[in-house]
Formats: C-alpha cells, sequence, structure tokens
C-alpha cells in the first residue's frame, strides 16, 4: 500500500503482471486497509487517544507510512495519556540529577534489525502526590516519569527505523522523529537527551550508507547536528567533523550533489572557526578549486560538480556583503582566478565538444568577468557568447525559451548552422 518515496538513485523501478490469484488477494489486502483505516478515523472523530488507538496507528503506519493524518493521531496518543504531563516552566536537566547517559538504548545500532519490539507502550504508572508536598517526594515522582517517558520515546524511535528502511525518502516519517526527538529533549536530563541526539547522527550516516545522495537524509542530518550544537545539549561546534564527513563521501561518489551543497553551506563557519589569516583562506581556496577541477575533467557531465565550482566562483564575484572564502583577494586577484578558469574550461571542449554543461559553465563564466571589471563582453567575447549559444541551443533544444531569453537580453543574434 505504501508509497515506497521512490527508488534508490541509480536502480531502476521494475513492473510485474500480476496472476488472478495475486488480484484477489490484493483486493483482500486493500478490503483489510480500508477496514482498520476506517477504525482509526472513527476513534479520532470521538477524540479517542487510547492505548488501544494506539497500537491500531502501528498497525495502518506499518502499511502506509505515507498516511500523515495518522501519524498526528499517533501524537495524539502520546500526548494524552502515554507520556507524563511535564511540568510548566520546569527543566529536567536542573531540576532532577542527572541520569546515567549508558542507560540508553542505542538507537541507530538498530538500523541493522527490522525485528524490533513495536508493543503498544506502557502508560506511565499512578501517580501519587506526596501529602507533605516536599521536594524529595515530588523528585522522585518527576525522575518516574522521565523514566517512562524515555522508554516510550526510545521505542517510538524503534519502531520507525523499519520503515525508514522499506520508505527511506518518506517525509513524515523523517517528521515524526523529528518531534519524538524534541520530546526527548523536553522531557530528558540532557545527557540521556544528548546521548539520543548523538545516536541519532549515528543513524543517518548508516542511512546514507544505503543511499548516500538522500536529500531527506541530508537535511535530517544538517538539523540533528544544528540540535547537537545547540545550548539546549550543551553542544558545541561540529563543523570540523562534518566537514571531513562531506569529504568522505565525496571521496565516495563524486556525484554527490547533497554533500557538495552541505560543504558549500559549512566552508565560511569552518574557515571562521579555524580562524583563518588570509594565507590560509587563499590555499583553502585553491585546494578546493583544485578538488572539483579535478572531478569535473573525470565528470564533465556532472551537474553537482559544476554547481561547487560555481559556488566557488561567486566567491570572486559576489563577495560584497555575503560570507565568502577569499575576503581579502584584490580585484586583480579575482580577475586572474576567473579568466584562469575559463581558460581550463575551453581546454575541455577539445576532448568534450558535446558537453551542455562546459557551455553553460563558458558562458556564465565570461558574464561574471565582465561584471567583475564593471563592462560589457569585448569583440571577442560577444563572438564566444554567441558561438556557445549556438551550442547550446543544439545541444539542449527543449530549452530553446532559455536561450532565447538570453539571447535577447544580451542583444547577441545567434545563427544555427547546419
Amino acid at each position: 500500500m505504501a508509497d515506497q518515496g521512490g527508488s534508490n538513485h541509480g536502480i531502476a523501478r521494475t513492473s510485474r503482471t500480476r496472476t488472478e490469484e495475486q488480484r484477489q488477494k490484493d483486493l483482500e489486502r486493500i478490503k483489510d486497509y480500508r477496514a482498520l483505516e476506517d477504525q482509526v478515523r472513527a476513534h479520532a472523530a470521538k477524540s479517542d487517544y487510547s492505548p488501544d488507538v494506539f497500537a491500531l496507528t502501528s498497525k495502518l503506519l506499518r502499511l502506509n507510512p505515507e498516511y500523515y493524518t495518522v501519524w498526528n493521531v499517533r501524537r495524539r496518543c502520546l500526548i494524552s495519556g502515554l507520556l507524563s504531563k511535564p511540568s510548566p516552566g520546569s527543566s529536567p536537566s536542573k531540576a532532577l540529577p542527572t541520569s546515567s547517559p549508558t542507560a540508553t538504548t542505542t538507537t541507530s545500532s538498530a538500523v541493522s534489525s527490522s525485528s524490533l519490539s513495536t508493543e503498544t507502550p506502557p502508560a506511565p504508572e499512578s501517580q501519587t502526590t506526596g501529602k507533605s508536598g516536599t521536594t524529595a517526594e515530588e523528585d522522585q515522582e518527576k525522575q518516574q516519569d522521565q523514566q517512562n517517558d524515555q522508554q516510550i520515546l526510545q521505542k517510538e524511535l524503534h519502531f520507525t527505523i523499519p520503515l525508514l528502511l522499506e520508505s527511506p525518502k518518506c517525509y513524515w516519517i523523517w517528521s515524526y522523529r523529528l518531534w519524538i526527538l524534541k520530546q526527548v529533549i523536553e522531557r530528558l536530563p540532557v545527557p540521556v537527551a544528548r546521548k539520543i541526539w548523538e545516536e541519532e547522527l549515528g543513524l543517518t550516516s548508516k542511512m546514507l550508507l544505503r543511499d548516500q545522495r538522500n536529500f531527506h537524509a541530508w537535511g535530517y542530518r544538517r538539523h540533528v547536528v544544528e540540535q547537537l550544537e545547540s545550548p539546549e545539549l550543551e553542544g558545541k561546534s561540529l563543523v570540523e567533523s562534518e566537514f571531513e564527513f562531506t569529504t568522505k563521501k565525496i571521496e565516495q561518489n563524486l556525484s554527490n550533489f547533497s554533500a557538495w551543497h552541505s560543504r558549500s553551506k559549512l566552508i565560511p563557519r569552518l574557515l571562521d572557526e579555524r580562524n583563518a589569516d588570509d594565507e590560509a583562506r587563499k590555499a583553502f581556496f585553491e585546494e578546493e578549486l583544485g578538488k572539483i577541477g579535478e572531478a569535473i575533467n573525470v565528470g564533465p557531465d556532472d551537474q553537482s560538480l559544476w554547481y561547487y565550482h560555481q559556488f566557488l566562483m561567486l566567491n570572486l564575484v559576489n563577495f560584497v556583503g555575503h560570507p565568502t572564502i577569499t575576503p581579502a583577494f584584490t580585484q586583480e586577484e579575482r580577475v586572474t582566478y576567473l579568466r584562469r578558469e575559463i581558460e581550463g574550461i575551453q581546454e575541455l571542449l577539445e576532448d568534450y565538444d558535446d558537453a551542455k554543461l562546459i557551455y553553460e559553465a563558458l558562458f556564465d563564466y565570461t558574464l561574471y568577468l565582465c561584471q567583475l571589471q564593471e563592462r560589457k563582453p569585448n569583440e571577442q567575447e560577444v563572438k564566444d557568447l554567441k558561438g556557445w549559444l549556438g551550442s547550446l541551443k543544439k545541444l539542449d533544444p527543449m530549452r530553446s525559451g532559455r536561450w532565447a531569453d538570453l539571447e535577447r537580453d544580451l542583444g547577441l543574434r545567434v545563427t544555427m548552422e547546419a
């Protein structure tokens, strides 16, 4: 029943012909699914969020994890009774003694197994308010609540793992995990909460081993890192380790657009936290330029490589009011680097004269050069721009409208050669 969130990169979808027997089995499954759906909806309409309804959501979500309304019903079941009622204004990390973080169950290790228990979490034990109202009694009660909450929340994280393995690009599963993790911060002591969030970072690493370009997992990972760095979890910067993570992923697969994108977002912080001086920044820029240049020589048709190369070129051009790798570059240095890259890319045409992305880069970078020098294209540049635009029209006729707009905006008249 579930939409599997798209096939993994590089894995083609396959179709199958069903027999009559298989068709009848599918019809029975649909009938059972509809009956289960009707049950959940009927209970939700009556605001019935009991443990029995919670168990029904487990069954339905295993069949269809894309059903976001059922995820919301599941949330309501948790906050309506299964989880404790948090005290207004109280902070678990301050109100109670610290629990041992080693007591947590390792969530990320469960990725390798889909046989985890997903039974209905036990409801919190009956709470008896101390007659004397002493702080010790209140603390004992809160500790019990935290233990119950921790058990329930970790079971919920375990529940979603088999679903993620089956549907790794299902937004609603990732969203629900994030909601559970927010409950972890709100309800558990900082050391315990941090341990669980660190395990979540390990989970994203394992998910990205299965599909290195899963953009859901990459976006989720960035959020997990942000939380681990936050004061709420007594965090510190992870920029160095995350930058190294992108390096590892790029070395495994040069076509990993998400890794290049994350790398570009990390660089400004990385250099600031390194307190990099002008020489260090220049060396870093040249190293990155060399890395991406070698990659483009191998795969000039790879759009993810050109994305990162353009990011580096824009550091030369749009450096005012924007985070930049080399703020101290002189105008002459910026022009020199840009000219060098244009010349190098032109050389690629000797071996790859049918690579559309090369022509696009030459076209864009020549205009960048004019922008940087605050001038219009000279006679030779106009000739080059016309030639590159003519090649783009031939190689990519589906975008004829875009090429016509560029031709009009720049006042170019390109004659298509036979």
